[in-house]
């Protein structure tokens, strides 16, 4: 692709709100322009109009904008666009149909089964993109060779492209497809997504269902073979429909924009950038590859403009724009993802890493229970911040404004109704007067009891005295101060999940918000650079400009990387080299001009954590494949993300990838102004700082020479941007004409123990950020499945006394528990602790949930302080511990010793020598039991034992550091501060309960039963004053002679989750909840049961049932299916394990969802195309239960039908609930129906399993199991409501996406 010569060149970013336009000029010279992406009454098209405007100024020829523009001056046009992004989050794409496998009609419903939101109550979920579903009676299946079912007639055999060999148990039939397709189009729905099971690897009956769609006249029809062929159903089925929904879309707006030109621009190169950062043609450009065009430019920009000039560090990219910001990382090379959540959809293809968080600049104030709240709800374009004069909330931008960082008289007068007048100081002023009237009011009313609540926890000579009162300017810095907090936590997560140094990072700042906050971002995270390109307003204009055109090919595999597999690798790999190669010359690239690089999807056997490895930098090697040597590519990569290898196992590949590149990026040679004279400042203006007002010079960029310093503080002024050099920092000006900033440290300001609202959020989020990053650790450094991969743990710290501080991720059953296991230990060593002690638990009796969950716990000492000043524990759920069955979850067992290995105050760490002997001991011991055996998987266990010991170790340090910024004494007292946030929380919610009590009694009570007929009961007495209540389980049944015992730790974990559910707002989540509760729970009920009651059902059963009574006593909603359908399978080479969805409950003004997790479990389920490719099963049926959710005003949630059908003879494990009793409906709402467990024996019997059993299953035997429904709310006497409630703009807080978020959402799906 030759470069043009003597033409226009035009890179132009259409945003939501505004279009960016980055030119190059026949002369060389470069322009940039800033447009409005919808201006109705002034043109058509934003990009159009961009590019006539540059060509009349600079021509001085009319191009008159109700003509097609001439593109006889035009070189070349490169776009990226939010046209995809904004359809789906709109939900404005075209109609779409589905076709699917028999029996999976509602997989893409269903989706993973986890609840995106853990308390949200009414499970607000997107819609599925689909209109219609055709259900195609067509199956295929893989073949395996252990398989034992009987042969009843021969199978036609094929081949997959993956190697892998399928039975074809059901032909398609094309008469009766092409008869559903007529019925559809005649409906006037022309688009088709198509997902058959197994295609990822053999797509014979896609494509035959694809030709006749086409032929019958469909007008989009997208296959999951060709979208993207790889392995696992609902992702695949996601992304075939955003195909399907979204490309009809592009095409519309591109044939749009193609008729504002001459020739429909068939003589100019039209590139559009695409989710992987690279460009393609625009007739190429889809739907599934087009979510992230327009943020990829900027990612492009900063990468190949700061990682250079930054001699080759790695780079932090910052775009801050209105309502969001983006945050991703560079180290020379860009960081894809291949799967990714955007707007609820989850797309399998080639995506940049882009992090989005919900602060921006139109972030919304707010002041919660005490807590300064920034976002996620956002301003919008309309009516915008305050200050735009719409009538506005207040933002983020409104707080800069008010500390004197934005000048009004240097933005255009596009505001207020008229879009004539100033941005307004005036409202911004407004606004904060009375935002800190409120914040002044409640402090003056709740200092005292916030201050006596820190003394607690505090050294008794630092009694902390009120807070005086705020003033305007403290309240807005306080805004700030908490957005950048919020910014912080995905950077540090983004880089620390890698095993990366977040502060040997340069910060590369662009978008039009982001230079306000620059430096204080890089200061909080130890970075001493900041880096902001002279096009930062445009970045993502002029990265387009930069980009390169790739062409990306990828195929599934299913070889061993190992010798005898390097031909046939090295075979496909020279294939899709060459299919790259070709398609890129084709498009006028030479050979010299074409680099292709090689990826394998590479993982360990056995294990689900694939790595996309380049051999870039590992030559081949007569022990490698021709493309590199990828075995020590991959073993480096997974010692880097995860701490350790696995060198006795095999490593398989799980896709090839070539990307071709085609250079075509521009390079930018035009300098600013030479010279090192003095430049004036433009005025002067007064900044608010930590110090108060200061002098600050204002400068514009535009007139700086290169070279010149400018110390803080001081504001740099740029037609797009402002950037804020706070005190202590230095801006200088590089010879490219960009700014590079140098960040001092702060001045440290000395912190007192009095109470400072704004530090209460701070301190909030840096204990959040600690678990979190213990979290990391361990996900990192454990080996198992179910911490690794189901992300099955939580982490925590807690205070000197053992009460909960900060607690992450929310697995809801983990919730309050492991507080009570450290307040147990604190009780049980006292003064035994010692440095260096790290202790083991698991016993019910000391805060254990069921005995799987390990808890490991770390004692935080300090010099000269005698006991310890902090704990930080982590808690993660071992596959097998012993016990009378694999995996540890007997659905039969009467006593504790039949459930695994027991420990109680177990010293794992003695003086910081890990006790490998003595743990194995205890791990193997449960063998002296009759009928039971040790822990059948010892080295797992062991290797995750020592990673909640590293997980531990680095929240020590990360507590210690907290400790040396701020002093012992102010660290404990916010950490009672932030429980006494909590503690206000939950007092408001009850007191807001009894005022709204019509009857005029404080006291409520709820019962509802278990299967067997045991009774829970409650009786709540609310004091309306205190805003406290006593929650009274006396009443309750006995413990029974089953495992549904639930100890004492389990109702306190069920209670802080309907607390939190009922409060309605993010809370910190931690021991101040329960502070205004009394709990009484009767000795010797199922509740409390005696110290050897087997408990493993109560932990996944009774749990539910207790947050049913909860929330019928409160009137909060109909119950959910209230139970977790825990099915297990296994032989003496396979286990597994998996809970099923069922139906939530209605509520006032919400129907159930259907198919989903509800309350104390929230576990995404197995791929139908992973679970038949791993283990003796297929998966017949997996659909929604019609009418099983219970009927009313608001009907509840539908259960689901899933039929298993054994291909060899397995032992099946049942543990469920809700089986004979039904989901209660509330205010005249019908009940759920109950569950039923069937199996059908391979000679034609049916049986009832009933709710708890364990049976041996030969092949052809198939299980089917039908889930409860939720309860209905309200009476059924109006029109149900279902269609009207059920759609909701998911834009009206703007959702994250990214790799950071993705993780979050898997630790909450657990």
């Amino acid at each position: 692709m030759a470069e043009t010569k003597r033409k226009f060149d035009f890179a132009i970013d259409r945003g939501g709100t505004f279009t960016d336009v980055f030119a190059r000029l026949p002369d060389g010279r470069e322009r940039v322009l800033k447009l409005l992406s919808r201006d109705p009454q002034n043109y058509k098209d934003a990009p159009t109009e961009g590019i006539r405007r540059v060509l009349e100024e600079e021509t001085g020829r009319a191009f008159p904008r109700d003509q097609p523009v001439d593109t006889s001056l035009i070189g070349w046009i490169r776009m990226g666009t939010t046209v995809a992004t904004n359809a789906l989050l709109e939900r404005e794409g075209e109609r779409t149909a589905l076709m699917v496998t028999k029996g999976f009609k509602d997989l893409l419903h269903i989706g993973t089964q986890a609840r995106p939101k853990l308390f949200d109550l009414e499970v607000a979920m997107p819609d599925v993109l689909y209109e219609e579903v055709i259900e195609v009676d067509e199956r295929v299946v893989l073949q395996q060779d252990s398989c034992k079912l009987p042969k009843k007639d021969p199978k036609r055999i094929v081949t997959g492209s993956t190697g892998d060999s399928l039975e074809v148990w059901k032909e398609l039939d094309l008469e009766q497809v092409e008869k559903d397709l007529r019925g559809v189009l005649s409906r006037g729905i022309t688009s088709l997504a198509v997902l058959l099971l197994h295609s990822y690897t053999w797509s014979d009956h896609e494509r035959a269902v694809g030709s006749l769609a086409l032929h019958l006249g469909f007008t989009q029809v997208s296959l999951s073979s060709e979208v993207m062929p790889m392995v696992r159903a609902v992702p695949r089925g996601y992304t075939v429909c955003a195909d399907a929904y979204l490309t009809p879309k592009i095409r519309q707006y591109l044939k749009g924009f193609t008729s504002g030109f001459k020739g429909g621009l068939k003589e100019v190169d039209v590139l559009f950038m695409q989710s992987d950062g690279g460009l393609t043609p625009m007739e190429q450009f889809c739907g599934s590859r087009a979510i992230l065009s327009g943020p990829a430019g900027g990612v492009v920009g900063y990468a190949i403009t700061s990682y250079s000039q930054m001699e080759k560090k790695p780079v932090i990219g910052f775009d801050m724009g209105g309502t969001s910001t983006d945050v991703s990382r560079y180290a020379g090379q860009y960081e894809h993802v291949f799967e990714a959540t955007t707007a609820g959809v989850t797309l399998q293809a080639p995506q940049l890493d882009i992090n989005t968080v919900a602060a921006g600049g139109g972030s919304r104030l707010f002041f919660r229970s005490g807590m300064f709240v920034v976002g996620p709800e956002s301003a919008g374009a309309h009516p915008g911040p305050a200050c735009y004069r719409k009538g506005g909330p207040l933002t983020v931008t409104d707080a800069n404004l008010a500390l004197g960082r934005l000048l009004p008289s240097f933005f255009p007068k596009i505001f207020g109704p008229g879009e004539n007048e100033p941005l307004s100081s005036e409202e911004t002023t407004k606004h904060f007067r009375r935002l800190t009237e409120e914040i002044n009011l409640f402090l003056s009313s709740n200092q005292s009891q916030a201050a006596s609540n820190g003394a607690n926890h505090s050294h008794k000579s630092m009694l902390p005295t009120s807070q005086s009162v705020m003033s305007m300017e403290e309240v807005a810095m306080g805004f700030i101060r908490v957005a950048n907090e919020a910014m912080c936590r995905p950077i540090r997560a983004l880089t620390q999940a890698k095993g990366h140094d977040t502060s040997q990072h340069v910060l590369a700042c662009f978008g039009g918000a982001g230079g306000q906050h620059a430096c204080a971002i890089a200061r909080a995270l130890g970075m001493k650079t900041v880096f902001i390109h002279k096009y930062s307003g445009v970045l993502s204009a002029y990265g387009l400009a930069l980009a390169d055109v790739v062409e990306e090919v990828q195929e599934p595999c299913s070889l061993q990387y190992e010798q005898h597999s390097f031909g046939e690798l090295d075979r496909r790999v020279e294939q899709l080299s060459k299919r790259c190669h070709d398609t890129l010359c084709a498009r006028g690239f030479t050979s010299g001009q074409i680099t292709t690089e090689v990826f394998l999807h590479l993982r360990y056997e056995g294990t689900d954590c694939a790595l996309m490895v380049t051999a870039a930098g590992y030559p081949s090697n007569n022990q490698s494949c021709r493309a590199g040597d990828f075995r020590s590519a991959f073993t480096k990569c997974y010692l880097k993300e995860f701490g350790f290898t696995i060198s006795d196992r095999p490593i398989m590949v799980d896709d090839i990838r070539v990307r071709g590149c085609g250079k075509s990026g521009i390079k930018s040679v035009y300098k600013t102004k030479m010279g090192h004279k003095q430049t004036k400042p433009v005025t002067t203006t007064k900044c608010y700082f930590e110090d108060g007002y200061l002098d600050t010079s204002v400068y514009l960029w535009e007139e700086l020479p290169c070279g010149y310093s400018i110390q803080g503080p001081a504001i740099i002024i740029d037609k797009n941007s402002t950037i804020l050099v706070e005190p202590c920092c230095e801006a200088c000006l590089t010879e490219e004409g960009d700014v590079c900033m140098t960040v001092g440290s702060d001045p440290h300001c000395a912190l007192g123990t009095e109470l400072n609202t704004v530090q209460l959020s701070i301190f909030s989020h840096r204990f959040m950020s600690i678990a979190e990053q213990m979290g990391r650790v361990l996900q990192r450094t454990s080996i198992s499945t179910n911490i690794k991969e189901r992300l099955d743990f939580s982490c925590a710290v807690f205070g000197p006394d053992g009460g909960l501080v900060s607690n992450a991720p929310h697995i809801p059953v983990h919730l309050g528990a492991m507080q009570e296991t450290v307040q147990y230990q604190i009780r049980s060593l006292g003064n035994k602790l010692k440095e260096g002690d790290v202790i083991l638990s698991n016993h019910p009796c000391a805060g254990g949930s069921h005995l799987p969950d390990l808890t490991v716990i770390t004692p935080v000492f300090r010099k000269g302080v005698s006991g310890p000043v902090f704990f930080v524990a982590s808690r993660g759920h071992h596959a097998d511990i012993g016990g009378i069955t694999p995996g540890s979850m007997p659905p039969h067992s009467t006593s504790l010793q039949q459930e695994g290995a027991v420990f109680t105050s177990f010293k794992l760490v003695t003086g910081g020598v890990f006790q490998e002997e003595a743990v194995t001991e205890a791990l193997m011991a449960p063998a002296q039991y009759p009928d039971c055996s040790g822990t059948r998987n010892l080295h797992d266990n062991l290797s995750d034992l020592r990673a909640q010991v590293a997980a531990n170790q680095r929240g020590s340090q990360l507590v210690a550091e907290l400790i040396d910024s701020y002093g012992l004494a102010v660290v404990q007292a916010y950490m009672g501060y932030i429980q006494s946030n909590a503690e206000l929380a939950v007092r408001d919610m009850l007191r807001d309960f009894a005022r709204r009590q019509q009857t005029g009694s404080l006291e409520v009570e709820s019962e509802d039963f278990m299967d067997d007929g045991t009774a829970i009961r409650l009786r709540v007495q609310i004091n309306k004053e205190e805003g406290s209540a006593v929650f009274d389980f006396t009443g309750t049944g006995t413990e029974v002679w089953g495992n549904c015992n639930a100890p004492r730790a389990i109702t306190l974990s069920a209670l802080i989750y309907c607390l939190r559910c009922m409060v309605g707002q993010d809370i910190p989540l931690n021991q101040g909840c329960l502070a205004p509760i009394k709990v009484i729970i009767p000795p010797g009920s199922i509740l409390q049961p005696s110290q050897n009651a087997a408990v493993v059902g109560g932990n996944v059963l009774t749990s539910q049932r207790v947050v049913d009574v909860i929330f019928r006593a409160f009137e909060v909603c109909a119950a959910s299916q209230g139970c977790m359908n825990n099915i297990s399978f296994g032989s003496e080479r396979v286990g597994y394990y998996e809970t099923v969805a069922g139906g939530a409950g209605a509520g006032p003004g919400w129907n159930g969802r259907s198919g989903v997790h509800s309350h104390m479990t929230n576990t995404r389920i197995t791929d139908p195309e992973i679970l038949e490719k791993r283990y003796p099963v297929i998966l017949e049926q997996f659909s929604l239960r019609p009418g099983s959710g219970g009927a009313g005003k608001h009907c509840g949630g539908n259960g689901v039908i899933r039929k298993l059908l054994f291909r060899n003879k397995v032992v099946l494990s049942v543990l469920t609930e809700r089986r004979s009793t039904r989901p209660y409906g509330l205010q005249g709402g019908e009940d759920g129906a109950a569950g039923l467990n069937l199996l059908h024996r391979a000679d034609g019997r049916v049986l009832n399993l009933g709710a708890k059993t364990s049976v041996s299953l030969q092949p052809g035997d198939m299980f089917c199991l039908y889930t409860p429904g939720g309860g209905g709310y309200g009476r059924e006497e109006e029109h149900n409501s279902r269609a009207q409630t059920k759609r909701r703009r998911l834009n009206e807080t703007f959702p994250e996406r990214g790799s950071v978020f993705d993780y979050r959402m898997a630790q909450e799906g657990v």
